[in-house]
């Protein structure tokens, strides 16, 4: 039985590889970045084994998604990535083989999206496996979530609820028979591997009056960005880009139009922009900014009021 690497192995052999050069090879106690005019971006977000994916997803996705929600933050915000610092707790029965396929998937994104490891840190853990991951990027012109003003239009990029209803197929294998192989396929991949909107970046720094990505479904999170800017929204609900897949899923189960809307995951951004504004490529218009403090209304095809059970994702 080969016997499992330690501590300053699995950093050398495995982590200092895909570092880049303010990692200072992984052999110092901090990362040192250059200076820059350009004001630096944070963000964090842990993922659990358990809560964020299932114990026995792939490694190497479990890697690129505990780095793509960072990188997600951080496009919302007009940010470019400029390095991430993991922390990693392992279970007792973390494998060599494992950690080579996360530490493989963890490089083929830093180098994908010009975000390499500057730093971190390893620990064992009688819970179950945690990664936390803080991505830095930079950005010329921050997009907050309090800038939102009445009259402006909100949007979103992409599709809505593929990530919430591949969860809901893996938990229901009565209704994951009942669709066609190619939508399930399409839903958990969505669930597995978020796809960070860094192609929106320029256009969010050119004309977003606020912006957040869609990481607790898209209700709740509308409804943080107009508390943020304090007003209010209404959305019609019929224009939500949801994919074919997505369609599929809710024609045989209806009231998974809820989960869609509500379920999270989605790594998309939402954002509003002045009147007017046309989309960028790849985001839709679904409504306005209106005055006022109350929640979000959402509208169905015939201007009925759409009252939700819960508004979004929450841990607690």
């Amino acid at each position: 039985m080969t016997a499992r690497y330690s501590e300053d192995e699995l950093i050398a052999r495995l982590f200092a590889p895909i570092a880049g050069p303010a990692g200072l090879g992984l052999a110092d106690d901090a990362a040192l970045l250059p200076a820059s005019a350009e004001p630096t971006v944070a963000t964090v977000d842990m993922l659990v084994a358990g809560v964020h994916f299932f114990p026995d997803d792939p490694p190497a996705l479990i890697a690129k998604k505990a780095l793509r929600v960072n990188l997600s933050d951080l496009a919302a915000k007009g940010a470019e990535p400029i390095g991430f610092l993991l922390a990693l707790a392992l279970p007792h029965d973390w494998t060599n083989a494992w950690l080579t396929a996360f530490a493989q998937g963890l490089g083929e994104d830093a180098k994908a999206y010009a975000a390499p490891l500057i730093g971190g840190d390893t620990t064992a853990t009688p819970g179950p496996l945690t990664i936390s991951i803080t991505a830095l990027g930079r950005a010329p012109r921050f997009v907050p979530r309090a800038g939102a003003r009445p009259g402006d239009a909100v949007f979103v990029s992409g599709t809505i609820g593929d990530a919430a209803l591949g969860l809901v197929l893996r938990r229901d294998p009565a209704l994951a028979a009942r669709l066609p192989a190619e939508a399930r396929a399409h839903l958990d991949d969505r669930y597995r591997l978020p796809r960070p909107r860094l192609d929106l970046v320029a256009a969010l720094r050119a004309q977003a009056t606020a912006a957040m990505d869609v990481s607790d479904g898209l209700a709740g999170d509308l409804a943080k960005l107009c508390r943020a800017s304090g007003v209010s929204a209404v959305v019609e609900a019929p224009l939500v880009p949801l994919s074919p897949a997505a369609q599929e899923a809710i024609a045989r189960a209806p009231a998974h139009f809820e989960t869609a809307l509500t379920g999270g995951d989605d790594y998309e951004i939402l954002f509003t922009a002045g009147p007017g504004r046309d989309p960028p490529p790849g985001a839709v218009r679904i409504g306005e900014i209106v005055a006022g403090r109350t929640a979000p209304t959402f509208l169905d095809a015939t201007k009925t009021q759409i009252v939700f059970g819960k508004m979004s994702f929450s841990h607690f």
